[in-house]
């Protein structure tokens, strides 16, 4: 096993947080149906806030999940669209929201026998 201080670690750990974070899960799956503007974006993910959309879109766009072209206009228009390693993520994360919604029923269970075990133990 790998040490888990090593810069291998390190940065998949770094990755795996970035990628699996809520936001960047949904942002991903919206804009695997095409390039979106911000407010487009906002309306199709209600839950979350602006600073938390900039702050995803800013990161994806970093590590090039995601491209951002801006439309010299009157206002400026801003498109967000995946990129093509962007869209070699939707694979993992397809598998990953399929097998959540496959597993949820028993992820439930456990978590009540585990928190009626605690709860017995504490009485």
């Amino acid at each position: 096993m790998k040490d888990p201080s090593s810069p291998v670690c390190r940065t998949i750990s770094t990755l795996l947080s970035r990628i699996g974070d809520k936001w960047t899960v949904l942002v991903v799956q919206t804009l695997s149906g095409g390039p979106r503007r911000f407010n487009e974006l906002r309306r199709e993910i209600p839950s979350v806030s602006q600073r938390m959309l900039t702050l995803t879109l800013r990161n994806l766009e970093r590590d090039g999940l995601v491209s951002r072209t801006v439309t010299p206009t009157i206002p400026p228009r801003v498109d967000y669209e995946l990129t093509e390693l962007g869209q070699s993520l939707q694979k993992p994360i397809c598998g990953l929201a399929t097998w959540a919604i496959d597993h949820v029923g028993e992820i439930h269970a456990a978590q009540a026998r585990f928190d009626d075990e605690r709860e017995a133990q504490a009485a």
